[in-house]
């Protein structure tokens, strides 16, 4: 039996990706459990992690680093021990080098590269981001898997993630101009979308993340 940690540090969609990744589980080929937690013994020793997040960068750092040793733990489960690590829209921003929201605030910088503001180059792109997008990309990685080209998930934002090293950027989509879908860095990966507001493609990539072995 995995155990995968849900990261807990009061993020607004806890509840959802909770219940979405235990749907989630029911489902996939390897056998479950998904512990809710900001205890950060069971962070450090958990075979997978996953940290959620809406919001403002700024804010969520702050809330993230308020645990005490969260930060800590996660950093040694995932860039030590290498386990298998999932962010969820701002989760997947707080991978970043830096993001420009309210000044330049320090991120986990396990992917480099920084979060800024969306700038759609058409004015009926309106900020923010709220709706249904298409997948663009090879989609090669494996949390991909089942999921044709061109598959619909939810996003809703208004800052994104442009990495350094564009080899990082598993998906992009647009809205008024190209920005990161999702992010696969080895055992590190991100999406921008929330996979538990994407009904049956965003279950599938939740039950792919649990059985998948980088």
């Amino acid at each position: 039996m995995q155990t995968v940690a849900l990261i807990d540090y009061g993020s607004g969609n806890l509840p959802s990706a909770d219940k979405a990744l235990r749907k989630a589980a029911a489902a996939a080929a390897t056998p479950t459990s998904i512990i809710t937690t900001d205890d950060p013994e069971v962070i450090a020793r958990a075979d997978k992690l996953v940290l959620p997040g809406v919001g403002a960068f700024v804010a969520c750092k702050r809330a993230l680093e308020a645990r005490d040793g969260v930060v800590e733990a996660m950093t040694h489960a995932a860039i030590s021990r290498r386990a298998p690590f999932l962010g969820i829209c701002v989760g997947m921003q707080l991978l970043a080098s830096r993001g420009l929201e309210f000044g330049s605030t320090s991120g986990l910088d396990w992917i480099g590269g920084e979060v800024r503001k969306l700038t759609p180059a058409t004015p009926e792109r309106k900020i923010p981001h709220m709706g249904w997008n298409s997948l663009e990309g090879g989609l090669e990685s494996p949390l991909f898997a089942g999921l044709g080209a061109g598959v619909h998930m939810y996003f809703t934002h208004s800052f994104a993630l442009y990495a350094d090293d564009p080899g990082h950027v598993s998906s992009w989509t647009d809205h008024g101009g190209p920005f990161a879908a999702s992010v696969v860095k080895g055992n590190l990966a991100g999406v921008q979308f929330h996979p538990e507001k994407s009904q049956g493609a965003g279950a599938r990539l939740l039950r792919n993340f649990l059985d998948w072995r980088p």
